[in-house]
């Protein structure tokens, strides 16, 4: 059996849509099949075949496709007014959302700044939390604090705050290393020493916290970033509990900001508004990014959310956000996140997500974890909560050496069978050691609004397809 390589090998999806011209620089090694519609969580390609998104693309679509009053929003916001310049004007969707997420975050935000995306939010979090410390005249504040295997975005100050060792290899020699520092990821399945208890393992992460920032130089620190779940490279890892309560502990022992990017796990995808309320100790950060179930994939829309503390530092200097860009606050997409939102709230679709969270858990566990299922023997964790769920595969133990992957790599076999028999779902590799060398897992992060039925779709065809594939790669 072959381990996973730092080059991806995947299979070609056979549905014939590798053979078209395109002009597209495409993400994939294979070309992609086309979309041509989609309406709640189906999607009709080109070629006739209808898809089922089990993932939301990449953990976005959270109340489906085509929901009336996301459309209904959209069409008016385009009759009134389609585009302002947020330095010249401010519009009407963009005053009520941020009006909401402050509204609807039980005091932990006060200010709410825009962006067009997950890495933008991210790129806005980094200079907004400088701007703080500079306008508050603690200029000699210059680093940042993240952890290894995380995802911040795919900007280059971005993937020098993150830490995936592929993600970052082609622009390692571009990447800041004097103001981008990281400790080690809270993953306890892989990196809780076996003589450890989750208390002794968390302390050991909060006193390597620590040390870094005495490392560094207490007084340079700008402020520690974590993903409240750690979604694109390790697959949906929650932190052991008291994590998040021990590193803001550290922040706030030497003033620097406690910061939470929850631009996949945030926006309900927990079955909370934000993931920190139900899997972050309930701690709130000084500064958040979100941004894919903000709009859930009707527009392009990220937001910064900020404290009190940040609001107050700002006002009492500047007074401004000294960062922007072109469609920052643009009004389609604030009119179209605002009507998510709503529908989210009206639909009471937080409850429903974490009704159907439990009812997934619990099927994937029943068909792939019992003793008699084919993938009992491989299947190392179902883990993740609400609409958030990883599957990770692990191949070290003597089962494998039955199966020959022949240069492939596990997950990414299976997301191209997966699709090719209808069902979309997110292979990832190299998050299950710090080499970024190890790791096989897959997310599901179906709509909000998925019902039972749909729950009991994705597990059988997710179910049927890893058999097939650990069936047809066996010697």
């Amino acid at each position: 059996m072959t381990t996973s390589s730092a080059a991806p090998v995947v299979s070609t999806p056979s549905n014939g849509a590798s053979s078209r011209p395109t002009s597209i620089l495409h993400r994939t090694p294979w070309i992609p099949p086309v979309a041509v519609s989609a309406k709640g969580s189906y999607i009709e390609l080109e070629s006739g075949q209808k898809l089922f998104d089990a993932v939301g693309g990449a953990a976005v679509a959270c109340v489906g496709m085509q929901h009336p009053s996301v459309n209904k929003a959209l069409k008016e916001q385009v009759d009134r007014v389609p585009y302002v310049y947020n330095m010249q004007l401010s519009n009407q969707p963009a005053e009520e959302l941020a009006k909401f997420l402050t509204e609807s975050s039980n005091g932990a935000f006060e200010l709410v700044g825009y962006a067009a995306g997950g890495s933008e939010a991210m790129e806005g979090v980094i200079k907004l939390a400088r701007q703080y410390f500079h306008e508050t005249g603690q200029p000699q504040r210059t680093n940042f604090i993240a952890r290894q295997l995380s995802f911040h975005g795919n900007t280059v100050a971005t993937l020098s705050l993150a830490y995936h060792p592929l993600r970052r290899a082609p622009y390692a020699s571009i990447l800041d290393e004097t103001h981008f520092h990281h400790v080690s990821p809270a993953y306890a399945k892989r990196f809780k020493k076996p003589d450890e208890s989750e208390e002794q393992y968390v302390e050991r992460l909060r006193a390597e916290l620590e040390a870094k920032f005495i490392e560094l130089g207490t007084e340079t620190v700008i402020g520690f970033v974590a993903e409240t779940v750690v979604g694109a490279t390790t697959g949906v890892v929650p932190a052991p509990k008291g994590y998040f309560r021990a590193m803001k502990s550290v922040c706030d022992k030497y003033g620097a900001l406690f910061i939470l990017d929850e631009v996949m796990s945030g926006m309900g995808r927990m079955g909370t508004m934000h993931a920190w309320e139900s899997f972050g100790d309930g701690v709130a950060p000084d500064i958040q990014g979100v941004a894919k179930g903000l709009g859930g994939g009707y527009a392009s829309i990220g937001a910064v959310l900020m404290s009190k503390r940040i609001a107050s530092g700002l006002r009492g200097a500047s007074g401004l956000w000294k960062h922007g860009h072109t469609y920052q606050g643009n009004p389609l997409s604030c009119a179209a996140a605002l009507a998510v939102q709503k529908v989210i709230v009206s639909e009471n679709l937080l409850e429903n997500c974490r009704i159907q969270g439990a009812y997934l858990e619990k099927l994937l566990k029943e068909r792939l974890q019992s003793p008699n299922s084919p993938a009992a023997p491989f299947t190392f964790d179902i883990r993740g909560g609400g609409g958030f769920w990883g599957i990770e595969f692990d191949f070290d133990g003597p089962e494998a050496a039955g199966l020959d992957f022949r240069g492939g790599q596990f997950a990414m076999l299976l997301q191209a069978h997966a699709l090719e028999n209808g069902l979309v779902i997110m292979g990832m590799t190299g998050g299950a050691s710090l080499q970024g060398n190890k790791g096989d897992v897959i997310l599901l992060a179906p709509a909000y609004n998925v019902t039972a039925q749909e729950v009991e779709k994705i597990v059988q065809m997710f179910g049927d397809s890893v058999e097939a594939v650990l069936e047809a790669h066996r010697v």
